[in-house]
Formats: structure tokens, C-alpha cells, sequence
């Protein structure tokens, strides 16, 4: 290689593993490292993950892609941070211990929390403030738990020794010198996931720090998307290295698809699926259960803002059929054991693990797999899994058109499980619009590298990201309407018959 040309370095802390990928000035992946990490389940409906063990991780994977791109820190002009967005740590601004795992986004426990602070008014209590129900997905709700039950955490974070962020605030902290000097921030993606931001001046809110009773003291300084953070430091592989753009995972994907003009949309399939259609400048408040969410925020240019819906199981869905119920030995043998068989079958598995999602955000779901006879086989439930994903997305979809009252004419999609031919296909047929992908499938690391390559100049801006998207495979829709039709109302029945699932005496 030679020895002039500059690259970015992407860190993408994700729910299962963490990744390092370094790109090249035509958004084309040069190499890559990837380690999993362990993934930690203490109760049901409990998810946690060890804060040091990412820590070691990123550090891990950093080294790999370096190696294998046989570059060293000074052929990178900057590294962007992609991250599972709420999932939450506190941490001592002393020691630099986490005081409790970190507190995944999957995770329930926080339901009663919820509950109470929704109060007679309802779970949009805050909605107009945050752009957010009060649900167990989100930050805030998780940082109050760790207070109320981890001992001595309450006190010692009103005594101001207790920092809390999400997962890019303890990866950039760590990068630029934890107890010596680390900085403590975040992007304006990442706070509007928290409740404790408001979604229109960007800044965190009084009435919502109140409410979830966490000090202020404890919150990380809410910066744009797009700058010169701070530089690494300690970390010998990326001294001096400037660490210039943090998007959450999501808002990463957007920004790497160049979902630019309003109304453009995205779908990334991962652990969960998640549907971002830009909104422009103003926040558009759903009617249909979607979430108000900050896109991105280029430096000093204002904030452009995203309708999401989020669904909390969709390729974890697959990993569960492989590692709980050992049916496949990989993820990829699941759209072949699909194909075994020409339909269904009759069968519907609603993955409620959580609760649901988007557009329902019923936390008291849980999951289902339903019309079984005994002509229901290995094959047809493989099937179930797969198109579970494509029903959850439609709804999403039909959320959205409602929302914005402009109908999606095409769908770009990224992430691991749009390498399953059979479940785009049959995405298209039950969107009835075209799903296309692109050429660089990683498109939340492709996203927070355009966010650091722009903030130092080496990207000059949105144009260049357009000038590079292009695309791989479209499929286009071919169902007959009546089948699709019917497909989904049995999904909705599927659905009714997930809700009220957990009680009041029901200990999770």
C-alpha cells in the first residue's frame, strides 16, 4: 500500500460483538476485525453485558484490522464510534469501575419503573418533551434501577462520583484516557435515546433529569455527530488519533445509505430490525407508535430528525433457533431449512421475547408460535422465524405511511440477515415495493466513518456519501395480492395472541 494514502477507522460496539473496520475514500471496506463478547442473562427478561469485556474487545478488534490492513494510526485521518444505542453503564469517575453490568437494550426489568413514572397519564407522558413512550427500552429508566439497587450507588452519585453513559460514551472515554483525562460525551443521536434530552433543543431537560432522579452531575455533554471529540490516548494503537463522529447503530445505517432528503427511509436487520425515515428539520411526532429520534447533526448545522420503528427481535431470533433450540448448527442453514419447504404451513411465531415493539409497545407480550398441526414440521417453523421479521417490518411500514402520509416507494435494507435471498424476497412481496441493498452491506460502520471522514475533511460531505452509495441487488415484490393478503391478517391474529401474557404475580 502506499504509504500517503489515508483511511477511517470505524468501531462498532454492537449488541453481539464488537467490530473494527476500516475504510477506504470510495466507502469500500479495506479490513475488518470482529470478536464476540458474552452475552449475559441473570433473570428471565434480564440482559446484560460486561462493560470491561467490550472495553477489551474494541481494543481487540482495533488491533486485528490494523494488522490485517497492514496500515498503522498514522494512515488513519480519524475513527468514528457506532454503538447499541440505550444499552446503559454507570461507572466510577474515580476508579473507572463499572459499579453493575451494563444494561442491555433487550432488557425488561425496568417495566415497573415505567409504570409508575407513566402514572395516570399514560406511557406518552413525556412525549412531547423526550419524543419518546415511557417504555424499558430506553436509558434513563435503566441508570434510575442501577441507583435504587445497586448499594451505595444512589449516595455516591449524588456526592458527584458516579458517571453514566451509553455504550459510545464508555468507548470514547476509554479511548481518550479514562481516569486521565477521558472525555465525557455523547452525540445527539445517542441522547435522544435516553428520555433525558429534549428533542427539540437538543439539550438535556430539567423535567426529565427530575422525574428519573438521576443527578446531573452524572450526564455526559451532548455534542453534535460529526467533530473532533478528543484524540486517543493510552491506547498506543490510536495515540493522536482523532476520534471525530459518533452515531448510534441506527442512525449510523441511515447516514451510510444516504437517506438524505425527507422521506427517504432505511431498514437495518440485526439482533433487532429498525426502520429510520428521515423527517427533515423539524421533529414529526408519531400518531402510530413510532419513535421521535435525532437523525444526525453535521457540526454547527442544525439536526435532522428520523421517524423510527424499532423491533426488538430479528436475526437474535435466528440465534435462538440455533443456540436454545439447536435446529440449525448456523444462522445461514436457516433460509435453507426455509426453503425445504414451498410455505408456512400454517405456522406464525411471534418473537415477544421482550415484549413487543413497534407499533404496539406492549411490554407485557411475550412470545408465541401458533397454528401448528401436526403437519407442521422443522422447515415450516425455519419459515416462521424468517418471515416473522418481514410481518414485523410491514407494520412498521404501514405506521410509517400513516405518519408521514407519503408513501414509501422503495426500501434500501442493510445488515447481517439481507443476505438471506429468501427472506428479501418475501420482504418485497409483503411491502408490495422494491428492497434494495448495497454494495457495502456494513452500513452503520460505513455511516460513523462518513461522520468522522467529514468532520476532518476527508470526506467533504453529504455529496460524497451519495457520489459512493450504489447498489447490489434489488428484488422486486411478486406475490399474488390475495395471498399476501391473507399471510398477514393471520400475523395480526398472531399478534393478539401474545398480549396480557404477563401478570401482576408473574416475577420475571
Amino acid at each position: 500500500m502506499a504509504e500517503e494514502e489515508q483511511y477511517i477507522l470505524a468501531i462498532d460496539e454492537g449488541t453481539t460483538s464488537a467490530r473494527a473496520i476500516i475504510f477506504n475514500h470510495a466507502g469500500r471496506i479495506v479490513a475488518t476485525g470482529q470478536q464476540e463478547f458474552e452475552q449475559i442473562f441473570p433473570r428471565a427478561g434480564w440482559v446484560e453485558h460486561n462493560p470491561v469485556e467490550i472495553w477489551e474487545a474494541v481494543r481487540a478488534v482495533v488491533g486485528q484490522a490494523l494488522s490485517n490492513a497492514e496500515i498503522n494510526r498514522h494512515q488513519l485521518a480519524a475513527v468514528g464510534i457506532t454503538n447499541q444505542r440505550e444499552t446503559t453503564v454507570v461507572w466510577d469517575r474515580e476508579t473507572g469501575e463499572p459499579v453493575y453490568n451494563a444494561i442491555v437494550w433487550q432488557d425488561t426489568r425496568t417495566q415497573r419503573i415505567c409504570e409508575e413514572l407513566a402514572g395516570d397519564e399514560g406511557p406518552d407522558r413525556f412525549k412531547s418533551i423526550c419524543g419518546l413512550p415511557l417504555n424499558t427500552y430506553f436509558a434513563g429508566p435503566k441508570v434510575r434501577w442501577i441507583l435504587e439497587n445497586v448499594e451505595g450507588a444512589r449516595q455516591r452519585a449524588e456526592e458527584g462520583g458516579l458517571l453514566m453513559g451509553t455504550m459510545d460514551t464508555w468507548v470514547l472515554w476509554n479511548l481518550t484516557g479514562g481516569l486521565d483525562g477521558g472525555v465525557h460525551v455523547t452525540d445527539v443521536t445517542n441522547a435522544s435515546r435516553t428520555m433525558l434530552m429534549n428533542i427539540e433543543t437538543l439539550q438535556w431537560d430539567e423535567r426529565m433529569i427530575e422525574a428519573l432522579g438521576i443527578p446531573a452531575s452524572m450526564l455526559p455533554q451532548i455534542r453534535s455527530s460529526s467533530e473532533v471529540y478528543g484524540l486517543g490516548r493510552k491506547n498506543g494503537l490510536l495515540i493522536d488519533t482523532p476520534i471525530a463522529g459518533i452515531l448510534g447503530d441506527q442512525q449510523a445505517a441511515t447516514f451510510g445509505q444516504a437517506c438524505f432528503e425527507p422521506g427517504m427511509a432505511k431498514n437495518t436487520y440485526g439482533t433487532g430490525c429498525f426502520m429510520l425515515q428521515n423527517t427533515g428539520t423539524e421533529p414529526v411526532f408519531s400518531k402510530n407508535g413510532l419513535l421521535t429520534t435525532v437523525c444526525y447533526k453535521l457540526g454547527d448545522r442544525p439536526a435532522v430528525y428520523a421517524l423510527e420503528g424499532s423491533i426488538a427481535v430479528a436475526g437474535s431470533l435466528v440465534q435462538w433457533l440455533r443456540d436454545s433450540l439447536k435446529m440449525v448448527a448456523s444462522a445461514p442453514e436457516s433460509e435453507a431449512l426455509a426453503a425445504s419447504v414451498d410455505d408456512n404451513g400454517g405456522a406464525y411465531f411471534v418473537p415477544a421475547f421482550s415484549g413487543l415493539f413497534a407499533p404496539y409497545w406492549r411490554p407485557d407480550a411475550r412470545g408465541a408460535l401458533v397454528g401448528l398441526t401436526r403437519y407442521v414440521n422443522r422447515g415450516h417453523i425455519a419459515r416462521a422465524v424468517l418471515e416473522s421479521t418481514a410481518y414485523q417490518t410491514r407494520e412498521v411500514l404501514d405506521a410509517m405511511n400513516a405518519d408521514s402520509g407519503v408513501p414509501l416507494t422503495e426500501l434500501k435494507v442493510d445488515g447481517g440477515m439481507t443476505a438471506n435471498q429468501l427472506l428479501m424476497q418475501f420482504q418485497a412481496d409483503q411491502l408490495d415495493v422494491p428492497v434494495i441493498r448495497p454494495v457495502v452491506a456494513e452500513t452503520t460502520a460505513l455511516g460513523a466513518a462518513y461522520a468522522a471522514g467529514i468532520a476532518v475533511g476527508f470526506w467533504s460531505g453529504e455529496q460524497d456519501v451519495i457520489d459512493n452509495w450504489a447498489e447490489d441487488t434489488r428484488w422486486e415484490p411478486a406475490a399474488v395480492p390475495a395471498e399476501r393478503d391473507r399471510l398477514y391478517r393471520n400475523w395480526k391474529k398472531a399478534v393478539q395472541r401474545t398480549l396480557n401474557w404477563v401478570d401482576e404475580d408473574v416475577v420475571e
